[in-house]
C-alpha cells in the first residue's frame, strides 16, 4: 500500500471570514483546528497568519508566534509556512514570519499571475470587516508578483540559508518550466515536491484533462523524479484530489482552498475535510503518511532544527 501525504491548508488570504463562520482567524482558532486536522490524518499543516484585530492576512512574526509554538508543542505535524502571504504584501513583508521561524517547509509560488477573486464579492451580502469587499472587488486589477528574481531570493533565504524544503505551487504549465529553470541553475536540490493548483481565475482551470496534462509535462521535465500533490479551489477540491490519489499523487485540502464539504454545505472544520479525503484515499488503497514518514519522503531537516 503506497503512502500518501495529506496536507491541510487551514486559513489563507483568499477567503474572508464573512463567507464562513468556521474559517479560523485567531491564533486560538488556528491552533484548535490545526491540531484537529493533524489528528484526523494531515501530516502537513500549510499555514498563513492573520491579524486577529482586523482579520487581514499577515506575515508578521508576532502573529505567527501566537500559534506556531503551540502547534509544535502539541503535535508532530510538519509546519509549512506560506511565502505567498497576500498579493498586496511586498516580498520582504511576505518573508518576515518565515525567516524568523525557519520552518522545515515553505510554499513557493512559481510565477507572477493575475489573482482574480472579484467574482466572490457577488456572493456575499454582509461583511465582517470593512476591507473585505473593496479588496475582493479590486482584484480585477490585482497581480501576485513573483518574478524570477523574487523566486531566487526566496530559494536563497529560506532554502540555502535556513534549510527549508519547498511546496512548489504551480498554478499553470509555465510554472513547471520555471521550476525546471531553477533546478538547472542548481538552486533546487533533491527531488521536488510539486503542488498543482487548479481553479484560481488567472491560473489553469479545474478540468481533469488539465491535471493529466500537468502530470505529463512534469514527467517530461523532471525525469529523475518528483512528487506531486493537487489542490483545487471550491467545489473542485474533492474530485481532483481523488483523481490525484488515483494517479499516485498526494492531496491537499483545507478551508483556505474550499469552504465546503459537499455542494452547498459548509465544512464545519478543516478536520472534516481531512477526514473525508482520508476515507477516500484509503478506499483507493492508499495509506496516509505520518508526519515522520512525510519528513523522510520529502527530505526535511526535522522540527528540532527550526526556530519555532
Amino acid at each position: 500500500m503506497s503512502k500518501i501525504l495529506i496536507t491541510c491548508a487551514l486559513t489563507g488570504s483568499i477567503h474572508t471570514p464573512s463567507m464562513s463562520p468556521y474559517l479560523p482567524v485567531t491564533a486560538d482558532e488556528i491552533v484548535e483546528q490545526g491540531l484537529a486536522a493533524a489528528e484526523a490524518g494531515a501530516a502537513i499543516l500549510h499555514l498563513h497568519a492573520r491579524d486577529p484585530d482586523t482579520g487581514r492576512p499577515s506575515a508578521a512574526p508576532e502573529h505567527y508566534d501566537a500559534f506556531l509554538p503551540r502547534l509544535k508543542q502539541a503535535s508532530d505535524a510538519v509546519l509549512n509556512l506560506t511565502t505567498g502571504g497576500s498579493a498586496v504584501m511586498t516580498l520582504d513583508e511576505r518573508l518576515a514570519g518565515p525567516k524568523a521561524a525557519e520552518p522545515e517547509m515553505c510554499s513557493l509560488n512559481m510565477g507572477s499571475m493575475n489573482f482574480a477573486l472579484y467574482p466572490l464579492a457577488q456572493r456575499i451580502d454582509t461583511w465582517m470587516h470593512d476591507w473585505e469587499k473593496p479588496f475582493l472587488e479590486g482584484s480585477d486589477d490585482l497581480i501576485f508578483k513573483n518574478t524570477p528574481r523574487d523566486i531566487a531570493h526566496v530559494l536563497t533565504e529560506m532554502g540555502e540559508k535556513r534549510g527549508a524544503r519547498f511546496e512548489f505551487e504551480c498554478y499553470d504549465v509555465g510554472h513547471l518550466y520555471m521550476l525546471r529553470h531553477f533546478m538547472d541553475r542548481g538552486m533546487v536540490p533533491g527531488t521536488p515536491f510539486l503542488q498543482f493548483v487548479f481553479g484560481v481565475l488567472g491560473g489553469i482551470g479545474p478540468d481533469p484533462e488539465n491535471l493529466v496534462h500537468m502530470k505529463h509535462i512534469a514527467d517530461k521535465l523532471f525525469p529523475d523524479g518528483y512528487q506531486f500533490s493537487v489542490l483545487a479551489a471550491g467545489r473542485h477540491q474533492m474530485p481532483l484530489a481523488t483523481m490525484a490519489a488515483a494517479l499516485g499523487g498526494h492531496v491537499r485540502v483545507g478551508l483556505e482552498d474550499s469552504l465546503t464539504i459537499a455542494r452547498g454545505t459548509l465544512a464545519k472544520s478543516n478536520a472534516e475535510q481531512v477526514a473525508k479525503i482520508r476515507r477516500i484515499v484509503e478506499e483507493l488503497g492508499r495509506e496516509p503518511a505520518t508526519p515522520d514518514e512525510a519528513r523522510a519522503m520529502l527530505g526535511l531537516k526535522g522540527a528540532d532544527r527550526t526556530a519555532i
